[in-house]
This record gives structure tokens, C-alpha cells and sequence, in this order.
């Protein structure tokens, strides 16, 4: 049996077009068709899909789950639906026809020749998208899966939302919470995917309602990628995010110690707001962590430990400034900012592994996963 799963959120007016599609589709050659069914998911839109969904139920294998809880966003809706499934042929798509559902029967095949993961692609030859897709989201796209490749591989559109999985593959998953709608890529990474087949296109413009790619979205779409680096790599991830932020603390900081050399300031005084400038850098980071990550915090003291680290930081700056300014004779104008910065971002180093001031992998199962479903794989 083939389940196929559809979130939604204020599509009322696409559901009976992309239904009638899906059960032509889902036809064999012989007239008969497929076991399948369709699982609507929808995210307490309230325009009328109930009612539209009572009425194709009457006529067609389709069913509707409601949530009232939807922080989690349309990643958290397709888990919903995965886990709800009764099929062992598991296929996501959207309700607005960007996805054609004459593809279904080709990504079907795949995994119902033993593939692991039939993907719906917009970039393999044969594949297309419409006119009407401007140059702004193929650049968006581009980028995007630029980002992804490390732990994509050659996939050419991991962005696909259009996908389809065995469910022995699905049940092999670990710690699945994905953010915003990548939920393809979540499955990919943390399902151990080997082998992805990608079944090419025609990407077309949504049928009714509104686009959800929002610039929320894509913020969301990068925290989700760097839980992904953690996830994947979860060594490296925490060195490289540590260097960001210090790359872009010590830019601050530089500027804000140009400046106040500008307007006369004396070395001490001007290293002083240089720094703070660079601690309040790193802050905009640790915010984002803070937000992000609540479900894998350790320590609860998340900005305690921040302001702690912060001015024991800045102690150790202003010590090493100080020593200069008064005991070496005429330093460089790079000693003097590159010395007291690079002995501050050691004590950092040290402070930030003994505090937990980031994730450096997953290191438990947080408690919103824990306590699904008895600990079941695929959660």
C-alpha cells in the first residue's frame, strides 16, 4: 500500500484539484488502481478544509489529521503524517500541483524496485520549472543546495519537497526534528540515506493560495542546516561555527577600535568598547543558539554562563592591553589589537567547552523527542 502524505496550511482551494489528479495518477495501465491512500495534514487552517476534505473522503481513500500544535511547522506536520501512515511505500508532496502528481507513479517505482529514496527533481535532465519562476528563487535555490552538499552529496535538488521512502528506511531515522519545510533533507541525513534516485519534473507555479518560501523561512532553512553540520559532522561543525563568530567579533570589534582611535581615544579606553563591541557580536549568535536549541540545552544558566564568560573575557583583554600599553616599548598598531583579542578568544575557547556555550552534536535525546511514541525509531 502506498501512502501519500500532504501538510497544509490554508489550501482548501487546491485539495479537490491535486485529489482528482492523485487517484488518475495512481490508475494502472489495466484501469485498476494502486492501494493507496491520501493523509491530509493540515495545520488548524480554518478555510474550509475540513469541509472540503469531508466531502472527497465520501468518494476517494482519503483521510484528514488536524493539528492544534504547530510550532513545529510543516516539517513537524509531514512527521505527523509519516508516523500516521498505514502504507509501506511512503510519498510527501504539496497540495498546490508544484509537484505534478503524474510523477507519483515513477517515484513509486523506485522504491518499490528497492530504492531507498526516490526524489522529485527540478535539476536532472528532463526536469523543468516553469517561465514563471524568476531569476531571484533559482539563484535562492542554487545557494541553497550549495549549502546542503557536504552532507547531500551529488543530489542535484535536495530542496525537493516531492519525495518518496520506504518505510523500513523512515523507521531507521534518528532524532528527527527537522525546522521550516526541508523535510527531505532532514530524512536524508538522519535516515543514513546511501542511495537517492532522482526522478526528473516539470516544477510549476502553485494552483491557489499563497507561497510559503518566506525570508522566515529561509532564516529557518539556515538554523535547520546548521543542526544538520552537527548532526553530520559533530566535530567540525562547533570549530567552524566558533571561528564564524569570532571572524565576525573581531571585524566589530576592529571597526569600533578604528573609530575610537579616529576621535583620539586613548588605546586602553579604546580597546575596552572595541571589545564590548565584539562580546555583543557573539551575543547576536548565542541569541540565536539560545532560541533554537532550547530542547538540547544542558546547563539552563544558557545566558549566565554567556555574561560570566563575557567578563571574564573582557578582564583578560584589558590585562593584556594594559601590559602592553605600559610595558612594551612602542608596539605595533596590529600588536595592540591583535595580542589582547587573540588571549581573550583562547579564554573563550577554554570557557565555552567547560560552560556548553553551544551544541556541539547531539549529545542526548532532547525531551520533545523522548517522549514520543515510546522511544520508537523514526522519532
Amino acid at each position: 500500500m502506498v501512502s501519500i502524505i500532504i501538510p497544509t496550511l490554508r489550501e482548501a482551494k487546491s485539495l479537490p484539484l491535486v485529489a482528482e489528479r492523485i487517484v488518475q495518477a495512481m490508475r494502472n495501465r489495466d484501469g485498476s488502481a494502486r492501494a493507496f491512500e491520501i493523509l491530509i495534514v493540515d495545520d488548524n487552517s480554518r478555510d474550509g478544509t475540513v469541509e472540503v476534505c469531508e466531502g472527497l473522503s465520501a468518494r476517494m481513500p482519503l483521510r484528514l489529521m488536524t493539528r492544534t500544535e504547530t510550532s513545529d511547522g510543516l516539517g513537524g506536520a509531514v512527521l505527523m503524517g509519516l508516523r500516521a501512515a498505514r502504507g509501506d511505500v511512503l510519498v510527501v508532496m504539496d497540495a498546490d500541483l508544484q509537484h505534478p502528481p503524474e510523477r507519483l507513479p515513477a517515484l513509486i517505482d523506485v522504491i518499490e524496485g528497492g530504492g531507498e529514496f526516490a526524489l522529485g527533481s527540478r535539476h536532472v535532465a528532463g526536469a523543468s520549472t516553469d517561465e514563471k519562476w524568476g531569476m531571484f528563487r533559482r539563484i535562492n535555490s542554487a545557494v541553497a543546495t550549495a549549502l546542503a552538499r557536504p552532507f547531500a552529496g551529488p543530489v542535484r535538488d535536495p530542496m525537493s519537497g516531492f519525495f518518496a521512502l520506504p518505510r523500513r528506511v523512515f523507521e531507521r531515522g534518528e532524532y528527527l526534528a527537522p525546522l521550516g519545510y526541508k523535510i527531505g533533507l532532514e530524512l536524508i541525513c538522519k535516515c543514513r540515506v546511501d542511495r537517492v534516485t532522482e526522478v526528473p519534473i516539470h516544477f510549476g507555479v502553485r494552483a491557489a493560495g499563497e507561497s510559503k518560501l518566506t525570508l522566515k523561512q529561509q532564516f529557518k532553512y539556515l538554523e535547520h542546516l546548521s543542526r544538520l553540520y552537527d548532526f553530520c559532522f559533530p566535530r567540525l561543525a562547533p570549530a567552524l561555527k566558533f571561528l564564524v563568530v569570532v571572524g565576525c567579533a573581531w571585524l566589530v570589534g576592529a571597526a569600533l577600535m578604528g573609530s575610537m582611535r579616529r576621535v583620539e581615544m586613548d588605546w586602553l579606553p579604546a580597546t575596552l568598547v572595541a571589545y564590548v563591541g565584539a562580546i555583543a557580536t557573539a551575543g547576536v549568535f548565542h541569541l540565536r543558539y539560545v532560541r533554537t536549541q532550547k530542547a538540547y540545552l544542558i546547563r539552563p544558566t544558557a545566558w549566565g554562563d554567556f555574561l560570566v564568560s563575557g567578563l571574564i573575557e573582557l578582564g583578560v583583554c584589558l590585562g593584556v592591553a594594559w601590559y602592553i600599553d605600559s610595558r612594551v616599548s612602542g608596539p605595533w598598531v596590529w600588536e595592540r589589537f591583535l595580542i589582547p583579542f587573540t588571549a581573550a578568544t583562547v579564554v573563550r575557547y577554554m570557557l565555552r567547552k567547560e560552560l556548553l556555550l553551544d551544541i556541539r552534536g547531539l549529545r542526548f535525546i532532547p525531551r520533545h523527542v523522548r517522549g514520543r511514541e515510546g522511544q520508537s525509531p523514526g522519532v
